[in-house]
């Protein structure tokens, strides 16, 4: 039998330190492929997230055409190195049901119609696994996506709020999501408050529910302003270097008149 684990210490510290409404360190880089349209790599907490755009381009197959606006589709995968079982690759149940509700997510921001007959594709890249992916990869595809250049009415940003050993946590880590007693991932539109993912796994109370919501969007506003300013850091860059003066001319040398050949007198006689 295995020994019980303590997810929290005496002072409501977690395994790895944090507070319980405290988030994994997360960082983004913004335009990190140059083959892709649009593109985001997102480190938080061990979740390492590779994300790439590609359109609005002509969708294939033509039956899945769309006369009136944009189709936009995601596909989510975990690389087979991502966890320390090896991954069996290829897509599964979890796969698919991850691409579908990011793809839904995704497509709610989108100006569709701007953009008939076309598909936005979105390719999810899990290198490295430790709990809470779908947000993960959710908030590297919203970056990618405005990266890209697709016209969106703002960014998605997700989270997501849990139990374990009783207590409600945010942002849960590996052995929290195993462990615990609920999941609760979250995605919103920032600027409009919408609610555009919302799943839970395990049981909550209506007022532990209404707590843990709370807290993971009050997470998602902050994880936001980190990826403004991950495009900000790539756009900035782009912009200084379009500022710059180009190098100055080299001078030219002085254009020196030749001196005109020397004809030798002739004597006469000769």
């Amino acid at each position: 039998m295995e020994p019980e684990v303590k997810l929290l210490d005496e002072n409501k510290r977690r395994l790895d330190g944090r507070a319980v409404d405290e988030l994994r360190p997360i960082k983004i880089e913004a335009g990190v492929l140059n083959r892709a349209d649009g593109s985001a790599y997102l480190e938080w907490g061990g979740n390492k997230v590779l994300a790439a755009v590609y359109g609005p381009r002509e969708a294939h197959p033509r039956h899945r055409q769309d006369p009136a606006r944009a189709l936009v589709q995601c596909r989510y995968n975990m690389a087979a190195f991502s966890v320390s079982d090896r991954k069996r690759p290829g897509p599964d149940r979890r796969s698919v049901e991850i691409s579908k509700v990011v793809s839904e997510a995704l497509g709610h921001v989108v100006f569709k119609e701007q953009f008939p007959r076309t598909s936005v594709d979105v390719f999810i890249e899990v290198l490295q696994a430790e709990a809470g992916t779908r947000c993960a990869g959710l908030t590297a595809a919203a970056v990618a996506m405005a990266d890209a250049g697709i016209p969106m009415r703002d960014l998605v940003v997700s989270c997501a709020a849990g139990k374990a050993d009783g207590t409600l946590l945010l942002d849960l880590g590996k052995e929290e999501d195993n462990l615990g007693e609920a999941d609760l991932p979250v995605a919103i539109v920032p600027r409009t408050g919408e609610i555009v993912l919302l799943q839970m796994d395990g049981h909550l109370t209506p007022e532990e529910l209404e707590k843990s919501l709370k807290s993971a969007i009050d997470a998602c506003h902050k994880i936001y302003e980190i990826q403004k300013d991950a495009l900000r850091r790539r756009y900035a860059v782009t912009a200084e270097h379009e500022d710059t003066p180009p190098p100055p001319e080299a001078p030219k040398p002085e254009e020196v008149e030749a001196p005109e050949p020397v004809v030798p007198e002739t004597q006469e006689g000769e």
